[in-house]
């Protein structure tokens, strides 16, 4: 069984691929070029894509095309109608497992967490590294981060949460990660907690992006349709490029109506990488 270390490593060289792509998608390079920008020969990519994705390059690319990405957003506005009769309490689904949402008190919000203990690592993923920040009553930060920026991103977390006792703990880290990562969801039944701070309208915008399901896409748009503020998209934009918990609150699932994949707080390298991903696992 492959490693989540081994999936991270391989990451690296799949962001790479995807970063050549993006800057010469004029010149549509081949495959055994993309391979030779990553220093592999086309069996070795095709190897590591395989073990990384589940599918050759050449099939996860084709995530990457207008063409699919404009056909998901015209089948995953049914998949938001359908889910709209829910409304915007509750647990959403992720994979098989649910994830229960909970925001600050305005009391806490206002006192930035004073008192509150938060246990705090830097674990590998599929994607990377990321930190991750966790308080009694469930995860508050999940974010990816880079060898060159793990000093400013812990720092980052220490600034939005000025009054809160810090923890390092990269046991607990590598714990929760590998639940949340684990190909066999079955194995953990578990619902994820999540204790966020934001304002009203960010909280009922990070709510609405658990009703996306695996594997399907949606627009700003569509998102602000969905809450009931269909002229406030870019209010959404803003909202969603701000969300604390990556992956779990599925953001990378929400792109421009055109069907491009960008403007993603980790990255658009990473989030076409995320998208791809989880295309490959409901094929």
């Amino acid at each position: 069984m492959t490693s989540i270390r081994q999936y991270s490593d391989d990451y690296k060289r799949v962001e790479k691929a995807i970063k050549f792509i993006e800057t010469n998608f004029k010149s549509q390079p081949t495959l055994e070029q993309i391979a030779q920008n990553v220093h592999l020969s086309k069996y070795h990519f095709d190897r590591l894509f395989k073990r990384w994705a589940g599918i050759s390059p050449k099939q996860f690319l084709q995530f990457m095309t207008l063409n699919y990405t404009k056909q998901k957003l015209s089948e995953s506005k049914s998949v938001l109608d359908a889910s709209f009769d829910a409304g915007l309490s509750g647990p959403g689904r992720l994979h098989d497992l649910f994830v229960n949402f909970e925001a600050m008190t305005p009391g806490e919000y206002k006192n930035q967490a004073s008192g509150i203990n938060i246990n705090y690592g830097i674990s590998h993923t599929p994607f990377g590294e990321c930190l991750l920040a966790t308080t009694e009553r469930g995860i508050c930060f999940l974010g990816f981060v880079d060898k060159d920026n793990h000093t400013r991103s812990v720092d980052q977390l220490f600034q939005n949460w000025p009054n809160a006792n810090f923890i390092k703990n990269p046991k607990l880290a590598n714990s929760a990660i590998n639940q949340i990562f684990n190909q066999n969801h079955k194995v953990n039944s578990k619902p994820f907690n999540l204790i966020l701070k934001g304002t009203n309208f960010q909280i009922k915008v990070w709510q609405a992006l658990l009703n996306i399901p695996q594997g399907y896409i949606v627009s700003y748009q569509d998102i602000a349709n969905y809450i009931g503020h269909p002229k406030s998209y870019r209010a959404v934009a803003n909202a969603i490029a701000i969300n604390p918990v990556a992956f779990l609150i599925p953001c990378h699932r929400v792109i421009t109506k055109t069907g491009e994949i960008h403007l993603y707080r980790w990255g658009s390298a990473r989030k076409k990488a995320i998208i791809g991903w989880e295309a490959a696992k409901v094929v």
